[in-house]
C-alpha cells in the first residue's frame, strides 16, 4: 500500500471512530434514560434523579457535535430527558434538578421535539409519546392551580400544554381557550385576546371566541384590534347578537356614541326585513338600558311577523321589568311631589297596558307557562281588573 493510500485510510479510521464515539454519546443517552424510566417505575426516585443526569450529560454531548446534532433520535432524547427531568423535578420539589436544564429548559426541550417530529417515521412515535406525557401533565396541574384560583400559574401551563401540542402539529383549541380564560381573569387582557383570536380564527366555539378577543384587546386599550376582529366575524354572521353587542360596547368605550347607533343602524339598512335582526337590536337596547328604543325594535320585529313567539315574550318581559322600575321610581318620592307621582303612576299603567298586548298572544300559543300567567294576574291586578286576575290566578295555580 502506499504512503498516500495508507494516510487516506488511517484518516477514514479516525473519522469513523470520532463519529463512533459520538453515536455512543447517543446510545448512552438513551439506556441512562431508560434506566432512570425504570428506576421511576420503581418509586426509586433518587436512582431516577441519578439517571437522569446521566443522561442530560451524554445528550447534551450528542447535541453539541456534528455528527449526531441533527439526527432524529437525539433531538427525541434531549426533549425526553430535558422533559423529564422538569418533570421529576417539580414534582419532589427539588429545584436544584429543575436548574441543571438552565432557565429556559422547558423551551429547549419543546424546540428539539419540534425538530424531531417532521424527520422521518423512525422515532415519530417516540416523539408523540413524549409530547403526550407532557401534555397530560400539564393539563392535570394547569387544572388543579385553576381550582386553587391560582390563575396565572394555570395559564402558564396550559401555554406550555400548547407548545407541546405544536411540536406534532396540533393546535389544541381547548387549551388555548382556558389559558385565555386565566388571562383574563389575571386581567392580563392582551395575552387573553392573542389567544382567543387563534382559535376565533379556526372556528372553535363559532362566534363567542371572536366576541371574547375583542372585548379583551378593548379591556387591552387596543380598541383597533377590537373593531378589525369584530368586522371580520360580522362578516360570517351579520345578525348575531353578542357580535353587534360588541360591536356596541366597544364604540361606546371609544366614546363614540353616534358610531355605536350608526352600527345598528346600517346592521338594520342590510337587511330591514329580517325580524331576527329587530330582535337582536331590541334584547341589545334592553342591555345598554334604552327603555324606547327596546320597544320600537321589538315591536319592529312584531310589525314583520305577528307570531313570533320570542320578540312576544321579550317584549312583554320588558315592559313588565319597566313598568316596576317606574313603580319603584314612583315609591321614593317624597310627600309633596304628588305630580310627579301620579304622572309616574300612569306612565306604569300605560306601560303595563302594552305588556298586556305580546303577552296575551304569547300566553294563546303556550297557555300553561306559569310565568307568564302569573305575570299577567299581577298586571291586570296592577291595573284594576279583578275580573281577569282571578281568571289568570286560577290558570296559574292549575298549571304545573
Amino acid at each position: 500500500m502506499s504512503l498516500r493510500n495508507l494516510g487516506l485510510a488511517v484518516g477514514v479510521i479516525i473519522i469513523s471512530t470520532t463519529a463512533f464515539g459520538q453515536k455512543k454519546n447517543e446510545t448512552t443517552a438513551s439506556m441512562e434514560r431508560n434506566a432512570a424510566v425504570s428506576a421511576m417505575h420503581s418509586k426509586n426516585i433518587e436512582g431516577a434523579k441519578s439517571k437522569l443526569l446521566s443522561a442530560k450529560k451524554y445528550i447534551d454531548l450528542a447535541t453539541a457535535h456534528e455528527d449526531t446534532k441533527n439526527n432524529q433520535k437525539t433531538l427525541w432524547l434531549k426533549g425526553e430527558i430535558y422533559s423529564l427531568i422538569l418533570s421529576v423535578g417539580m414534582e419532589t420539589m427539588d429545584m436544584e434538578l429543575v436548574n441543571t436544564v438552565g432557565e429556559n429548559g422547558m423551551d429547549d426541550a419543546i424546540a428539539s421535539l419540534k425538530r424531531a417530529y417532521p424527520m422521518g417515521k423512525k422515532y415519530k412515535d417516540e416523539v408523540v409519546f413524549t409530547v403526550d406525557r407532557n401534555r397530560i401533565a400539564l393539563n392535570t396541574m394547569a387544572r388543579k392551580l385553576y381550582d386553587k384560583e391560582m390563575f396565572a400559574e394555570s395559564a402558564e401551563a396550559y401555554m406550555g400544554q400548547a407548545k407541546f401540542s405544536d411540536c406534532i402539529d396540533l393546535l389544541d383549541t381547548t387549551v388555548l381557550f382556558n389559558a385565555a380564560i386565566c388571562y383574563n381573569k389575571i386581567e392580563e387582557y392582551e395575552k387573553a385576546a392573542i389567544q382567543f383570536e387563534r382559535v376565533a380564527k379556526v372556528g372553535y366555539n363559532g362566534t363567542e371566541c371572536y366576541v371574547l378577543a375583542s372585548a379583551a384587546y378593548r379591556n387591552a386599550g387596543m380598541p383597533e384590534k377590537a373593531f378589525e376582529l369584530i368586522a371580520v366575524a360580522r362578516e360570517i354572521n351579520p345578525t348575531d347578537r353578542a357580535l353587534l353587542l360588541e360591536t356596541v360596547n366597544t364604540h361606546l368605550a371609544a366614546g363614540n356614541n353616534a358610531e355605536a347607533e350608526k352600527a345598528l343602524s346600517d346592521a338594520i339598512a342590510t337587511d330591514p326585513n329580517n325580524k331576527r335582526l329587530h330582535y337582536t337590536i331590541g334584547t341589545i337596547m334592553i342591555e345598554l338600558g334604552k327603555n324606547e328604543e327596546a320597544e320600537t325594535a321589538l315591536n319592529k320585529a312584531l310589525e314583520l311577523d305577528p307570531d313570533y313567539v320570542d320578540a312576544q315574550y321579550q317584549l312583554g318581559a320588558h315592559l313588565v321589568t319597566w313598568a316596576g322600575a317606574v313603580k319603584q321610581e314612583s315609591t321614593l318620592l317624597g310627600p309633596n311631589e304628588t305630580t310627579k307621582y301620579n304622572q309616574l303612576d300612569k306612565q306604569k299603567d300605560e306601560i303595563f297596558s302594552r305588556a298586556l298586548i305580546p303577552l296575551e298572544k304569547y300566553i294563546a300559543v303556550y297557555p300553561t307557562d306559569k310565568s307568564v300567567l302569573t305575570i299577567l294576574f299581577q298586571i291586570h291586578r296592577n291595573l284594576g281588573d279583578s275580573a281577569k286576575a282571578l281568571e289568570y290566578k286560577k290558570r296559574a295555580d292549575a298549571a304545573e
